[in-house]
């Protein structure tokens, strides 16, 4: 497209580049008029591409070329929408050798007045030469603090191993020198409570089944109608072994809390529950019952915590292993399947969880009206189930001026 075509284009209403398409076999560059920094002359042309980078974002290519003063167009260079940084598009290879063709500009001048620089540049020539072989790994690291950079995936959209890609809060002086700086002063602190919600933490730890390296995901999730709790997930790459476990995000309740869940229909079992590692559980039909700690925190259905106290039954070696008697083994399977009756909604249930810390919760699905089928009750916490939770013997208030007279 000519410079003329294109601004009839816009004066038309039309869009100043054509839009992207693999079926428009017409697809050229935009040849525009422009000023050349070499001789000053206003011929030639400066050719303009629009293009879409694959994973990535639209860009411009821009290409200068005198046939004049026989300025060298290059490689040209890429202009971001919205963005007056260039940029270049190339490969690895293309960079290294900019940066080898950069220190090569001047050695002539060093070898005349200074012959020990010049040979240590010579020496670190030769080194980033030597990266083009890939004799051996290296790391290639790109710091953009606009965001705008790009590394290609050859393997997109499945992930690259040997591909690192980071996101980082720009620091003052980055964001000052973007122009940004007024921006990023009204936005709130990194650890904001607004930031913790919308933001997945990760931090590394070990496997436990394995102990190999692996990646602990940490989300703090807000729970309707009852209260902030934080989801914390592994997985572990080399052995393949999953966990995933909720702890409260906020203080132990003043009071426990005792919740009842009459299972009438199938539909129960879709209810979301939070049970923490504090709360118990008990259905007195199958005179069953599950110690705090026990399963840990979760975050899940109903249902899906009634398979998951089927499956550690029955991965129990001491009751249906070899270990195990025949009478004992009789007993469990018919627990096994009274419990299947009521995932499947079979069988009329009553579901309790006990919580002294007052931290679990059991979806109303009439909320915010009463649920005829659930019940929740607050009472007082026992001796002993303040000292299970370490309340004893915990001292919040005046303890400095006991710590000074004991002295």
């Amino acid at each position: 497209m000519s410079a003329l075509g294109a601004m009839e284009a816009a004066a038309a209403g039309g869009p100043l580049f054509r839009p992207l398409s693999a079926e428009d076999g017409e697809q050229r560059p935009a040849e525009i008029e422009s000023l050349c920094m070499n001789c000053f002359r206003n011929d030639p042309l400066l050719q303009r591409d629009h293009r879409q980078l694959f994973c990535l974002r639209q860009l411009l290519l821009v290409q200068h070329g005198d046939p004049v003063c026989r300025q060298d167009p290059g490689a040209g260079c890429a202009l971001h929408p919205g963005c007056h940084l260039p940029s270049v598009l190339t490969t690895i290879e293309g960079i290294i050798d900019r940066a080898v063709a950069g220190l090569e500009q001047d050695q002539p001048i060093r070898r005349a007045t200074d012959e020990e620089v010049a040979r240590k540049i010579d020496e670190f020539i030769g080194k980033l030469k030597q990266l083009k072989e890939v004799h051996s790994s290296f790391t290639f690291i790109i710091d953009d603090p606009s965001g705008n950079s790009f590394v290609e995936n050859p393997h997109a959209p499945q992930k690259d191993d040997a591909l690192v890609v980071t996101h980082y809060r720009r620091t003052p002086q980055q964001a000052a020198m973007l122009g940004l700086e007024g921006e990023e002063l009204d936005e709130k602190a990194a650890d904001s409570a607004d930031d913790l919600r919308n933001e997945v933490l990760q931090f590394n730890t070990n496997c436990p089944e394995c102990n190999a390296p692996a990646n602990t995901n940490m989300k703090l999730v807000q729970i309707p109608h009852f209260k902030e709790v934080i989801i914390m997930a592994t997985n572990c790459d080399s052995c393949g072994h999953r966990t995933n476990e909720v702890k409260s995000g906020g203080a132990i309740e003043p009071q426990g809390t005792r919740i009842t869940l009459r299972i009438t229909d199938p539909s129960d079992m879709t209810r979301d529950i939070l049970k923490s590692e504090t709360c118990s559980v008990e259905i007195p039909e199958l005179e069953f019952e599950l110690g705090m700690g026990a399963l840990g925190g979760k975050f899940t259905t109903l249902e899906g915590l009634l398979k998951d106290i089927r499956d550690l039954v029955e991965r129990n070696p001491f009751t249906l292993g070899d270990s195990s008697t025949p009478s004992k083994t009789e007993k469990l399977q018919e627990f096994i399947g009274k419990l299947q009756e009521i995932i499947e909604g079979k069988t009329t249930a009553h579901f309790i969880m006990d919580d002294p810390a007052g931290n679990s919760y059991l979806q109303n699905v009439y909320a915010p009206e009463e649920d005829p089928e659930l019940k929740v009750e607050r009472y007082e916490r026992t001796f002993e189930q303040n000292e299970d939770l370490g309340l004893n013997d915990m001292k919040t208030e005046g303890y400095e001026s006991e710590g000074a007279s004991g002295r």
